[in-house]
């Protein structure tokens, strides 16, 4: 089904690989059924089963699909920002983050799009209105939505999904931000650029979505990831982690 939105900015999808060749092809193929105009950049951490040679087969046919190949395993989070500069560099407007796992729903790429006229950033919430996730267990859904309510009670930030990975930036907004100065991966990274986005005074809207567990291939999520978004909200709220200057301030 294609879109009946309609815009005028210049959109790239980006979305970290590793180990995602039973998805990698539908997943970019699905996303161009919805916004034929949009652009893909797959940044691959050098992935053993062929990920990267299957985005180097599709970019010989369709200019829309981009490819980063960095040298091994570097984590999530400096596979955005790498992907970031990269868009910002070819200047793309509007900047969006989505796992390749089709957890995501390609479907609600528009009304990203649509909210990003008037916002700096667009996050896809599971937990705006209610708790709209498909398949995991329960163990799972309560780490994930305790994890929110840690990090709304630490730092103050007003957003009911700060880990989410299914968002959109602005990129006159994005570009605010020091992106060589994260190290964060996982949740880390989804809090933190969420809470210097709000810092930076961003105007920012959750918009509800559903969101699919994977149906393919192996999930990434481990307790280092988990014990770093728990040590970085601390480190956030006390300041420890250096921000943007104020005279920064978008708004």
């Amino acid at each position: 089904m294609k879109s009946i939105v309609k815009s005028d900015m210049k959109s790239i999808v980006v979305i970290p690989t590793y180990n995602e060749i039973e998805n990698i092809e539908n997943i970019i193929g699905q996303i161009f059924d919805v916004l034929p105009e949009i652009n893909v950049l797959v940044v691959d951490d050098n992935s053993p089963d062929g990920t990267s040679d299957v985005v180097k087969k599709m970019m010989e046919k369709d200019e829309r699909v981009h490819l980063m190949t960095r040298a091994g395993k570097m984590g999530l989070g400096t596979a955005y920002c790498d992907g970031f500069v990269y868009c910002l560099d070819k200047g793309f407007e509007a900047i969006f983050e989505m796992d390749a796992d089709l957890s995501h729903d390609p479907k609600d790429l528009p009304r990203f799009l649509e909210e990003l006229e008037t916002q700096d950033l667009v996050i896809g919430s599971r937990y705006k209105t209610g708790v709209n996730v498909v398949n995991w267990p329960l163990s799972r859904l309560i780490l994930s939505y305790g994890a929110n309510l840690y990090t709304r009670i630490i730092t103050g930030m007003p957003i009911m999904d700060a880990t989410g990975g299914f968002k959109c930036f602005r990129a006159d907004a994005l570009s605010k931000i020091d992106l060589k100065a994260i190290h964060s991966n996982g949740y880390g990274f989804q809090i933190e650029m969420n809470y210097r986005m709000w810092k930076l005074g961003a105007k920012i809207k959750e918009i509800p979505i559903i969101f699919i567990d994977r149906r393919s291939g192996v999930s990434k999520m481990n307790r280092s990831i988990i014990y770093e978004a728990v040590f970085l909200v601390w480190r956030l709220k006390f300041g420890l982690i250096r921000l943007e200057k104020k005279s920064q301030k978008l708004h």
